[in-house]
């Protein structure tokens, strides 16, 4: 196992979860015709073509969300069975939350269609489903980025590069420091202490947002380290098999 040539695509498909994630979500907050502290479906502002865009990159968050799982399993277990199949239950249960968003998105689209000539009470009960379907995204986008991230991203896979030193350990802190602001962050906006979007909620982010992109950029441009102890396992592992 090429454990650079692995880190390197674990580390390109983390840097798409930033490059699908954030674009998706500003491309639904327009389309909603909402706004980034308060969403809701503004039907004179919305825009399917801007819902239909954000779907398709929300998709491709999806993808590369389980592929980072997926590809840092097969190394993670060797360090811990526990932990690794947790956080690949973690990135599955936060794309799943993801996929609830897109849904209600798109169906927010056949929404704006039917606003087209309607008027009365029609507009009124359209008005309310479209309410609904937005404030569907929004719960599923706080449980999801706000909560499962932060136990999965933040907690356990800091956890795992921390232990495992496939990262530099200084690095791998920061995951467990920001998984867990972002928790504290999520359960103050449960508490309804401030909304989601407003600026505490962005200034707790900042911890878990760094520790993310940080490690996509280091593995994608070194690779996993080869002098890591869990490395030096798999080696030895490997030169076990026959042939």
């Amino acid at each position: 196992m090429d454990l650079r040539r692995t880190g390197r695509i674990f580390g390109w498909l983390f840097i798409g979860t930033f490059v699908t994630s954030i674009p998706a979500r500003l491309l639904f907050i327009d389309g909603a015709g909402a706004s980034w502290t308060n969403m809701r479906f503004v039907a004179a502002d919305a825009s399917s073509t801007s819902l239909k865009w954000g779907a398709l990159l929300e998709f491709g968050l999806i993808v590369t969300q389980l592929g980072t799982a997926l590809v840092l399993y097969p190394i993670a277990r060797r360090q811990s069975e526990t932990i690794a199949l947790s956080y690949v239950t973690a990135r599955t249960m936060e794309s799943v939350f993801a996929a609830i968003g897109l849904v209600s998105m798109l169906s927010l689209v056949s929404v704006i269609s039917a606003m087209n000539g309607a008027s009365g009470i029609e507009a009124v009960a359209l008005q309310a489903q479209g309410d609904s379907l937005a404030h569907t995204y929004e719960w599923a986008f706080e449980w999801g980025p706000g909560l499962v991230a932060g136990i999965g991203n933040g907690l356990l896979l800091g956890y795992l590069m921390y232990t495992s030193a496939l990262v530099p350990p200084r690095l791998a802190l920061l995951g467990l420091i920001g998984g867990s602001i972002l928790i504290l962050s999520f359960l103050m906006i449960l508490a309804g202490v401030y909304k989601n979007g407003e600026g505490p909620s962005g200034l707790l982010t900042l911890p878990e947002a760094a520790w993310e992109l940080s490690l996509g950029i280091y593995c994608a441009w070194k690779g996993f380290r080869s002098s890591s102890p869990l490395a030096e396992r798999v080696r030895k592992s490997e030169a076990l098999l026959p042939g």
